[in-house]
Protein backbone atom coordinates (compact mmCIF):
# COMPACT_ATOMS: atom_id res chain seq x y z
CA UNK A 1 0.00 0.00 0.00
CA UNK A 2 1.60 3.14 -1.22
CA UNK A 3 1.55 6.52 0.64
CA UNK A 4 -1.32 8.45 -1.04
CA UNK A 5 -3.70 11.97 0.24
CA UNK A 6 -5.76 9.75 1.39
CA UNK A 7 -3.46 7.74 3.48
CA UNK A 8 -2.23 10.93 5.04
CA UNK A 9 -5.34 12.54 6.21
CA UNK A 10 -6.18 8.63 7.76
CA UNK A 11 -2.91 8.74 9.66
CA UNK A 12 -3.70 12.30 10.61
CA UNK A 13 -7.07 11.23 11.97
CA UNK A 14 -5.73 8.39 13.82
CA UNK A 15 -3.23 9.93 15.52
CA UNK A 16 -5.90 12.57 16.79
CA UNK A 17 -7.92 9.77 17.57
CA UNK A 18 -5.90 8.16 19.32
CA UNK A 19 -5.40 11.19 21.85
CA UNK A 20 -9.09 11.02 22.97
CA UNK A 21 -10.31 7.82 22.65
CA UNK A 22 -13.43 8.80 23.14
CA UNK A 23 -15.14 6.30 20.59
CA UNK A 24 -12.96 2.92 21.72
CA UNK A 25 -16.26 1.36 22.23
CA UNK A 26 -18.25 2.18 19.05
CA UNK A 27 -16.63 -0.54 17.15
CA UNK A 28 -13.40 -3.07 16.60
CA UNK A 29 -11.69 0.22 14.77
CA UNK A 30 -10.41 1.84 17.89
CA UNK A 31 -9.70 -0.91 19.82
CA UNK A 32 -7.26 -2.19 17.08
CA UNK A 33 -5.75 1.50 16.81
CA UNK A 34 -5.20 1.43 20.12
CA UNK A 35 -2.47 -1.07 20.08
CA UNK A 36 -0.10 1.13 17.50
CA UNK A 37 2.17 4.22 18.56
CA UNK A 38 2.36 4.73 14.95
CA UNK A 39 0.78 3.93 11.59
CA UNK A 40 2.49 2.87 8.56
CA UNK A 41 0.43 2.84 5.52
CA UNK A 42 -0.22 -0.86 6.23
CA UNK A 43 -1.65 -0.54 8.96
CA UNK A 44 -4.58 2.61 8.09
CA UNK A 45 -4.76 -0.13 4.87
CA UNK A 46 -6.03 -2.58 7.72
CA UNK A 47 -7.69 -0.40 10.04
CA UNK A 48 -9.62 0.95 6.66
CA UNK A 49 -10.55 -2.30 5.97
CA UNK A 50 -11.59 -3.11 9.87
CA UNK A 51 -14.45 -0.19 9.63
CA UNK A 52 -18.12 -0.56 8.88
CA UNK A 53 -18.60 3.24 7.95
CA UNK A 54 -21.24 3.11 10.22
CA UNK A 55 -20.60 6.96 11.22
CA UNK A 56 -20.79 6.54 14.57
CA UNK A 57 -17.93 8.13 15.51
CA UNK A 58 -18.40 10.73 12.87
CA UNK A 59 -21.78 11.82 14.35
CA UNK A 60 -19.72 11.80 17.89
CA UNK A 61 -16.62 13.42 17.11
CA UNK A 62 -15.96 16.69 18.42
CA UNK A 63 -13.56 17.29 15.71
CA UNK A 64 -15.74 16.67 13.33
CA UNK A 65 -16.35 19.36 10.79
CA UNK A 66 -16.86 22.30 10.76
CA UNK A 67 -14.07 22.17 13.73
CA UNK A 68 -10.78 22.75 12.52
CA UNK A 69 -9.15 19.21 12.59
CA UNK A 70 -11.65 18.37 10.03
CA UNK A 71 -12.00 14.66 11.32
CA UNK A 72 -14.07 12.18 8.83
CA UNK A 73 -13.12 8.99 9.96
CA UNK A 74 -15.42 7.04 8.01
CA UNK A 75 -15.01 9.10 4.25
CA UNK A 76 -11.63 9.15 4.48
CA UNK A 77 -11.17 5.25 5.48
CA UNK A 78 -13.64 4.74 2.64
CA UNK A 79 -11.30 6.48 0.39
CA UNK A 80 -8.10 4.28 2.03
CA UNK A 81 -10.22 1.16 1.54
CA UNK A 82 -11.23 1.75 -2.20
CA UNK A 83 -6.87 2.27 -2.74
CA UNK A 84 -6.41 -1.05 -0.66
CA UNK A 85 -8.97 -3.26 -3.02
CA UNK A 86 -6.77 -1.52 -5.78
CA UNK A 87 -3.43 -1.71 -4.53
CA UNK A 88 -3.89 -5.47 -3.83
CA UNK A 89 -5.63 -6.65 -7.03
CA UNK A 90 -4.45 -9.40 -8.93
CA UNK A 91 -3.21 -9.29 -11.81
CA UNK A 92 -1.15 -6.37 -11.05
CA UNK A 93 -2.06 -4.39 -14.06
CA UNK A 94 -6.07 -4.90 -13.17
CA UNK A 95 -5.50 -1.90 -10.36
CA UNK A 96 -6.83 0.54 -13.07
CA UNK A 97 -10.04 -0.88 -13.16
CA UNK A 98 -11.46 0.19 -9.71
CA UNK A 99 -11.12 3.88 -11.21
CA UNK A 100 -13.94 3.47 -12.73
CA UNK A 101 -15.37 0.26 -11.19
CA UNK A 102 -19.00 1.97 -11.93
CA UNK A 103 -18.74 2.32 -15.49
CA UNK A 104 -16.82 -0.76 -15.89
CA UNK A 105 -19.68 -2.59 -14.32
CA UNK A 106 -22.21 -1.56 -15.93
CA UNK A 107 -20.00 -2.04 -19.34
CA UNK A 108 -19.28 -5.69 -18.62
CA UNK A 109 -22.84 -6.46 -17.95
CA UNK A 110 -24.16 -5.01 -21.32
CA UNK A 111 -20.98 -7.11 -23.01
CA UNK A 112 -22.01 -10.08 -21.15
CA UNK A 113 -26.06 -9.88 -21.97
CA UNK A 114 -24.61 -9.52 -25.94
CA UNK A 115 -22.26 -12.27 -25.78
CA UNK A 116 -25.06 -14.82 -24.17
CA UNK A 117 -26.83 -13.63 -26.95
CA UNK A 118 -24.67 -13.50 -29.80
CA UNK A 119 -24.19 -17.53 -28.69
CA UNK A 120 -27.30 -18.47 -28.54
CA UNK A 121 -27.79 -16.81 -32.10
CA UNK A 122 -24.61 -18.87 -33.15
CA UNK A 123 -25.69 -21.99 -31.49
CA UNK A 124 -29.41 -22.11 -32.41
CA UNK A 125 -32.00 -21.19 -35.02
CA UNK A 126 -35.18 -18.88 -34.08
CA UNK A 127 -37.68 -21.70 -33.54
CA UNK A 128 -35.19 -22.75 -30.52
CA UNK A 129 -34.98 -19.73 -29.37
CA UNK A 130 -38.82 -18.14 -29.19
CA UNK A 131 -40.34 -21.19 -28.93
CA UNK A 132 -41.68 -23.31 -25.74
CA UNK A 133 -39.99 -25.22 -24.56
CA UNK A 134 -41.20 -27.55 -21.30
CA UNK A 135 -40.09 -30.61 -19.11
CA UNK A 136 -36.72 -31.38 -17.42
CA UNK A 137 -34.07 -30.35 -20.41
CA UNK A 138 -36.05 -27.57 -21.53
CA UNK A 139 -33.21 -24.67 -20.67
CA UNK A 140 -30.93 -27.14 -22.41
CA UNK A 141 -32.95 -27.13 -25.69
CA UNK A 142 -32.22 -23.23 -25.92
CA UNK A 143 -28.63 -23.15 -24.83
CA UNK A 144 -27.09 -26.78 -24.79
CA UNK A 145 -25.59 -28.03 -21.21
CA UNK A 146 -21.80 -27.92 -22.03
CA UNK A 147 -21.56 -24.26 -23.89
CA UNK A 148 -23.50 -23.29 -20.01
CA UNK A 149 -21.63 -25.01 -18.13
CA UNK A 150 -18.11 -24.16 -19.73
CA UNK A 151 -18.34 -20.78 -20.06
CA UNK A 152 -20.08 -20.06 -16.08
CA UNK A 153 -17.48 -22.25 -14.74
CA UNK A 154 -14.04 -20.85 -16.51
CA UNK A 155 -15.90 -17.27 -15.56
CA UNK A 156 -16.53 -18.32 -11.93
CA UNK A 157 -13.20 -20.10 -11.28
CA UNK A 158 -11.24 -16.82 -12.77
CA UNK A 159 -13.38 -14.66 -10.30
CA UNK A 160 -12.58 -16.87 -7.47
CA UNK A 161 -8.95 -17.40 -7.46
CA UNK A 162 -8.43 -13.38 -8.52
CA UNK A 163 -10.35 -12.96 -5.38
CA UNK A 164 -8.45 -15.39 -3.38
CA UNK A 165 -4.99 -13.85 -4.88
CA UNK A 166 -6.06 -10.07 -3.52
CA UNK A 167 -6.98 -11.48 -0.42
CA UNK A 168 -4.10 -13.27 0.59
CA UNK A 169 -2.25 -10.21 -0.84
CA UNK A 170 -3.88 -8.10 1.50
CA UNK A 171 -3.43 -10.47 4.67
CA UNK A 172 0.57 -10.21 3.90
CA UNK A 173 0.31 -7.06 3.79
CA UNK A 174 -1.58 -6.62 6.84
CA UNK A 175 1.11 -7.92 9.06
CA UNK A 176 -1.31 -10.44 10.73
CA UNK A 177 0.96 -13.29 13.24
CA UNK A 178 0.00 -15.75 15.74
CA UNK A 179 -2.51 -18.71 15.62
CA UNK A 180 -5.44 -18.13 13.34
CA UNK A 181 -7.83 -21.06 15.16
CA UNK A 182 -8.76 -19.95 18.14
CA UNK A 183 -9.70 -16.22 17.11
CA UNK A 184 -11.84 -17.85 13.84
CA UNK A 185 -14.84 -18.44 16.04
CA UNK A 186 -14.73 -14.35 17.21
CA UNK A 187 -14.14 -13.59 13.80
CA UNK A 188 -17.08 -15.23 11.73
CA UNK A 189 -19.21 -14.05 14.46
CA UNK A 190 -18.63 -10.25 13.91
CA UNK A 191 -18.61 -11.04 10.14
CA UNK A 192 -21.66 -13.25 10.54
CA UNK A 193 -23.73 -11.03 12.41
CA UNK A 194 -22.30 -7.67 11.15
CA UNK A 195 -21.98 -6.97 15.16
CA UNK A 196 -20.38 -3.71 14.32
CA UNK A 197 -23.43 -2.23 12.80
CA UNK A 198 -25.20 -3.14 15.62
CA UNK A 199 -24.35 -0.57 18.13
CA UNK A 200 -24.96 -2.61 21.39
CA UNK A 201 -28.94 -3.12 19.94
CA UNK A 202 -29.45 0.27 18.63
CA UNK A 203 -28.03 -0.05 15.42
CA UNK A 204 -25.56 2.63 13.61
CA UNK A 205 -26.23 6.29 13.12
CA UNK A 206 -26.75 5.62 9.37
CA UNK A 207 -28.71 6.80 6.87
CA UNK A 208 -29.11 9.59 9.41
CA UNK A 209 -27.90 10.97 12.48
CA UNK A 210 -30.44 8.31 14.40
CA UNK A 211 -29.63 4.83 15.43
CA UNK A 212 -30.99 2.34 13.22
CA UNK A 213 -31.18 -1.64 12.13
CA UNK A 214 -31.69 -0.72 8.98
CA UNK A 215 -28.14 -1.20 7.11
CA UNK A 216 -27.66 -4.50 9.25
CA UNK A 217 -30.76 -5.98 7.93
CA UNK A 218 -30.86 -4.73 4.53
CA UNK A 219 -27.03 -5.92 4.41
CA UNK A 220 -27.87 -9.53 5.72
CA UNK A 221 -31.08 -9.69 3.35
CA UNK A 222 -28.52 -9.50 0.22
CA UNK A 223 -25.69 -11.47 1.72
CA UNK A 224 -27.60 -14.77 2.80
CA UNK A 225 -30.03 -14.40 -0.02
CA UNK A 226 -26.23 -14.37 -2.40
CA UNK A 227 -25.65 -17.59 -0.05
CA UNK A 228 -29.15 -19.49 -0.88
CA UNK A 229 -28.84 -18.48 -4.76
CA UNK A 230 -25.43 -20.38 -4.25
CA UNK A 231 -26.95 -23.44 -2.09
CA UNK A 232 -29.58 -24.12 -5.13
CA UNK A 233 -27.05 -24.06 -7.69
CA UNK A 234 -24.91 -26.54 -5.80
CA UNK A 235 -28.13 -28.56 -5.41
CA UNK A 236 -29.06 -28.25 -9.32
CA UNK A 237 -25.25 -29.34 -9.64
CA UNK A 238 -26.30 -32.33 -7.31
CA UNK A 239 -29.54 -33.09 -8.88
CA UNK A 240 -28.09 -33.17 -12.93
CA UNK A 241 -25.01 -34.94 -12.08
CA UNK A 242 -25.67 -37.62 -9.12
CA UNK A 243 -29.78 -38.06 -9.69
CA UNK A 244 -30.40 -37.64 -13.33
CA UNK A 245 -32.37 -34.85 -12.55
CA UNK A 246 -32.47 -32.07 -15.21
CA UNK A 247 -33.51 -28.66 -14.99
CA UNK A 248 -36.17 -26.37 -15.17
CA UNK A 249 -37.13 -28.23 -11.44
CA UNK A 250 -40.70 -28.34 -10.31
CA UNK A 251 -41.61 -25.60 -8.18
CA UNK A 252 -41.40 -27.65 -5.10
CA UNK A 253 -37.54 -28.60 -5.60
CA UNK A 254 -35.23 -27.98 -3.20
CA UNK A 255 -32.89 -26.12 -6.38
CA UNK A 256 -36.05 -23.90 -6.89
CA UNK A 257 -37.00 -23.10 -2.92
CA UNK A 258 -33.45 -21.69 -2.23
CA UNK A 259 -33.19 -20.26 -5.56
CA UNK A 260 -36.76 -18.53 -4.90
CA UNK A 261 -36.30 -17.68 -1.37
CA UNK A 262 -32.80 -16.02 -2.25
CA UNK A 263 -33.77 -14.17 -5.18
CA UNK A 264 -36.48 -12.42 -3.37
CA UNK A 265 -33.83 -11.81 -0.36
CA UNK A 266 -31.43 -10.14 -3.02
CA UNK A 267 -33.94 -8.21 -4.57
CA UNK A 268 -35.00 -6.40 -0.78
CA UNK A 269 -31.12 -6.10 0.27
CA UNK A 270 -30.09 -4.35 -2.99
CA UNK A 271 -33.39 -2.35 -3.07
CA UNK A 272 -33.39 -1.32 0.61
CA UNK A 273 -29.17 -0.75 0.60
CA UNK A 274 -29.38 1.70 -2.35
CA UNK A 275 -32.72 3.22 -0.89
CA UNK A 276 -30.71 4.18 2.04
CA UNK A 277 -27.76 5.19 0.14
CA UNK A 278 -29.85 7.76 -1.55
CA UNK A 279 -31.41 9.05 1.66
CA UNK A 280 -28.23 8.95 3.43
CA UNK A 281 -26.33 12.18 4.94
CA UNK A 282 -23.36 12.68 2.67
CA UNK A 283 -20.86 14.11 4.99
CA UNK A 284 -19.76 10.85 6.22
CA UNK A 285 -19.57 9.26 2.45
CA UNK A 286 -16.97 8.96 0.04
CA UNK A 287 -18.54 10.10 -2.87
CA UNK A 288 -15.81 9.33 -5.49
CA UNK A 289 -16.85 5.78 -4.16
CA UNK A 290 -20.55 5.59 -4.88
CA UNK A 291 -20.21 5.14 -8.42
CA UNK A 292 -19.23 1.89 -7.91
CA UNK A 293 -21.37 1.02 -4.73
CA UNK A 294 -24.43 1.76 -6.46
CA UNK A 295 -23.67 0.00 -9.86
CA UNK A 296 -22.59 -3.78 -7.93
CA UNK A 297 -25.86 -3.27 -5.80
CA UNK A 298 -28.30 -2.83 -9.50
CA UNK A 299 -25.93 -5.90 -10.90
CA UNK A 300 -26.92 -7.98 -7.84
CA UNK A 301 -30.64 -6.70 -8.13
CA UNK A 302 -30.52 -7.69 -11.66
CA UNK A 303 -28.82 -10.84 -11.55
CA UNK A 304 -32.25 -11.64 -8.72
CA UNK A 305 -34.90 -10.25 -10.75
CA UNK A 306 -33.89 -12.21 -14.25
CA UNK A 307 -33.68 -14.80 -12.46
CA UNK A 308 -37.24 -14.91 -10.79
CA UNK A 309 -38.72 -13.82 -13.83
CA UNK A 310 -36.80 -16.38 -15.72
CA UNK A 311 -38.48 -18.98 -13.13
CA UNK A 312 -42.13 -17.26 -13.14
CA UNK A 313 -41.95 -17.27 -17.22
CA UNK A 314 -39.82 -20.54 -17.93
CA UNK A 315 -42.62 -21.87 -19.59
CA UNK A 316 -43.48 -19.43 -22.06
CA UNK A 317 -41.87 -18.21 -25.65
CA UNK A 318 -39.86 -15.69 -23.50
CA UNK A 319 -37.65 -18.24 -21.81
CA UNK A 320 -34.91 -18.35 -24.07
CA UNK A 321 -34.39 -14.90 -24.12
CA UNK A 322 -34.93 -14.53 -20.87
CA UNK A 323 -32.40 -17.52 -20.30
CA UNK A 324 -29.81 -15.39 -22.27
CA UNK A 325 -30.16 -12.21 -20.14
CA UNK A 326 -29.88 -14.04 -16.92
CA UNK A 327 -26.61 -15.82 -18.17
CA UNK A 328 -24.89 -12.80 -19.26
CA UNK A 329 -25.99 -11.08 -16.08
CA UNK A 330 -24.18 -13.65 -14.24
CA UNK A 331 -21.11 -13.81 -16.05
CA UNK A 332 -20.84 -9.81 -15.85
CA UNK A 333 -21.32 -10.59 -12.12
CA UNK A 334 -18.69 -13.59 -11.91
CA UNK A 335 -16.16 -11.75 -14.28
CA UNK A 336 -16.20 -7.96 -12.10
CA UNK A 337 -16.61 -9.63 -8.92
CA UNK A 338 -12.67 -8.89 -8.25
CA UNK A 339 -12.58 -5.94 -9.39
CA UNK A 340 -15.87 -4.42 -7.86
CA UNK A 341 -16.85 -3.81 -3.90
CA UNK A 342 -17.52 -6.98 -3.60
CA UNK A 343 -14.14 -7.64 -2.38
CA UNK A 344 -14.94 -5.90 0.61
CA UNK A 345 -16.05 -8.82 2.05
CA UNK A 346 -13.18 -11.21 1.98
CA UNK A 347 -10.93 -8.17 3.04
CA UNK A 348 -13.58 -7.21 6.25
CA UNK A 349 -13.43 -10.78 6.91
CA UNK A 350 -9.39 -11.17 7.06
CA UNK A 351 -9.42 -7.89 9.14
CA UNK A 352 -11.81 -9.08 11.64
CA UNK A 353 -9.37 -11.62 11.88
CA UNK A 354 -6.77 -10.10 12.27
CA UNK A 355 -8.76 -8.01 15.00
CA UNK A 356 -9.32 -11.70 16.67
CA UNK A 357 -6.07 -12.89 16.93
CA UNK A 358 -4.59 -9.16 18.58
CA UNK A 359 -7.54 -9.51 21.15
CA UNK A 360 -6.80 -13.47 21.75
CA UNK A 361 -3.23 -12.93 22.26
CA UNK A 362 -3.86 -9.93 24.25
CA UNK A 363 -6.23 -11.93 26.96
CA UNK A 364 -3.49 -14.98 26.92
CA UNK A 365 -0.96 -11.60 27.88
CA UNK A 366 -3.34 -10.39 30.41
CA UNK A 367 -2.04 -11.93 34.21
CA UNK A 368 -5.06 -13.53 35.59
Amino acid sequence: MRETEAVGEARRAMEICNACRYCEGYCAVFPAMELHRDFAAADLSYLANLCHGCAGCFHACQYAPPHEFGINVPATFATVRAESYAAHAWPAPFTRLFARSGTLLAAVCALGIAAILLLLAMLQSGPAIFGTHAGPGAFYAVIPYGAMVDVASIAFLYSLLALAMGTRNFWRESGANGPVIPALPRALHDALTLRNLGGGGDGCPYPTEAFSQARRLFHHAMFYGFLLCFAATSAATIDHHLLGLFAPYPWASLPVLLGGAGGLAMILGTAGLIYLKIIADPAPIARAALGGEYALLALLFLVALTGLVLLALRGTGAMGVLLAVHLGCVLALFLVLPYSKFVHAPYRAAALLRAAMQRHAEARETPR
